[in-house]
């Protein structure tokens, strides 16, 4: 058989590979540059502290939220015509976020840019599953869409950071437009014809889904920033199972479903759901509090801190580039147990991190090893969330595989959070930030032993069993 390097990527297809691997960059970089512009916007337009949370959480509601409507909406409508009306919603939103001029406008703007990324996201995996049919291609494929992540989420630290020290933090929504223009052009010049399915959207299975998705969100982010006694948090996410189950219910009994139930059949893609979004919910903890790290221990600016990850995002690209091969010569089950280990053991080492650590002596190594667990991780997930989907259901699969990207990445900060909060308050400044950030990286450790467990557990496990 031959190797990955072989294969010859089709002539025709190397344009929709840059279009997905694009759009989806756009979308990592943004979250990120939002991360450290967020102190010159609160001067700037005069937001309050809560008033400057709902700039992230309202985009994570109707991310979240309309998940499973915009990938069942590209089944339905055609994946080219619905991937460029979630561009042109994410471009212009993104031009009224650049000239907000108060708040108001700006936490708008903000949810609305949510919707748009709700419909693009599962859009670029479903053209992705169009395009390149099950093999080693499309793991290779695979691999670049991982490591396209990856890369962007570091790059997105130092650009915001860049954008927010030296120019504007604007600068950092309006480059969203000509790119989104750009890439509408690309697809209407070399996608191919749409495919649509025979059917119409589940209104009430989008409704109670959308709802169900939004609350728990909302009270995952309440428990994070104002705890479990807070009046809402409790009825949020009882208002969250509920909808649920009757989201379940309504699936069960339409003839065509937002989310076919056969997907679930398959035990290796309802793991590899579960596993993304506890290995995801880990990992964001890693950059949100190591960054904090660096800047509030190590005295970094948000640009340097940015560019402190750039060694880890090395690491991360090429781990994401050697994934097809370490899949197709020992499996992906077993590449997957190798790489979350080393992820494992570098949030481990972060979490002995004192106030004396240095990122050379303390820092480096483990980052190095946890880029390693990102990039050779996320690609074999990613194919056993897809495994087996048929055609008619990719854009299901991929909204599936976006929920549990983006209920995973809430719950871990909720969690971890949480956990950082337990920190010694008799202790000040740089060493109460130090023992919050070592407990936290604690907590991102316990995630992802979990995640190591269940995929050793249901994929590794049935992996070898199938080969015997």
């Amino acid at each position: 058989m031959p190797s990955n390097d072989h294969i010859p990527m089709p002539v025709g297809s190397r344009p929709i590979l840059w279009i997905i691997l694009i759009s989806f960059s756009m979308l990592v970089v943004d979250n990120s540059i939002v991360f450290t512009g967020l102190s010159k916007i609160q001067s700037e337009l005069g937001f309050t502290d809560v008033g400057l949370s709902w700039i992230t959480s309202l985009y994570a509601l109707t991310f979240g939220g309309f998940l499973l409507l915009g990938a069942r909406a590209g089944d339905v409508f055609g994946r080219n015509f619905v991937f460029t009306a979630g561009l042109t919603v994410f471009s212009l939103s993104s031009a009224a976020i650049a000239f907000a001029p108060s708040p108001a406008v700006l936490v708008i703007a903000r949810a609305i840019q949510g919707m748009g990324a709700a419909i693009v996201a599962p859009s670029t995996l479903s053209l992705l599953q169009a395009e390149f049919p099950a093999g080693e291609l499309r793991a290779r494929v695979l691999s670049y869409y991982a490591a396209a992540g990856g890369v962007s989420a570091s790059i997105g630290l130092v650009i915001g950071g860049i954008f927010a020290g030296l120019l504007s933090w604007r600068v950092g929504f309006f480059i969203n437009v000509p790119i989104g223009l750009l890439l509408i052009w690309a697809l209407r010049r070399y996608g191919q014809s749409d495919e649509v399915s025979p059917g119409r959207i589940d209104g009430l299975g989008a409704a109670t889904s959308t709802i169900a998705i939004g609350a728990l969100l909302l009270g995952i982010e309440r428990t994070a920033t104002v705890g479990w006694t807070d009046p809402w948090t409790i009825p949020l996410l009882v208002a969250s199972a509920v909808l649920f189950v009757a989201f379940v219910v309504v699936e069960m009994r339409v003839a065509v479903p937002l989310i076919p139930l056969r997907l679930f059949a398959s035990s290796e893609r309802s793991t590899a759901y579960v596993a993304r979004a506890l290995f995801l919910g880990a990992n964001i903890g890693f950059y949100f509090f190591i960054s904090q790290y660096m800047q509030g221990v190590l005295g970094m600016s948000a640009a340097m801190a940015g560019l402190a990850f750039l060694p880890s995002t090395v690491v991360n690209f090429a781990a994401a580039m050697l994934a097809p091969r370490l899949m197709k010569r020992f499996g992906s089950a077993t590449s997957m147990m190798f790489t979350i280990g080393c992820g494992l053991i570098g949030i481990l080492m972060l979490s002995f991190v004192t106030p004396s650590s240095g990122y050379w002596t303390a820092l480096f190594l483990p980052m190095m090893l946890v880029g390693i667990g990102q990039g050779g991780t996320l690609a074999p997930l990613t194919s056993s969330g897809i495994a087996g989907v048929e055609r008619q259901d990719a854009g299901a699969a991929s909204g599936l595989l976006n929920v549990s990207q983006q209920v995973g990445t809430s719950l871990g900060i909720a969690i971890i959070t949480a956990y950082a909060a337990t920190a010694n308050v008799n202790l000040g400044g740089s060493e109460l930030l130090a023992d919050r950030v070592r407990l936290a990286l604690q907590a991102s450790s316990a995630m992802m032993i979990l995640t190591l467990l269940i995929v050793g557990v249901f994929i590794f496990s049935r992996k070898r069993s199938e080969a015997a």
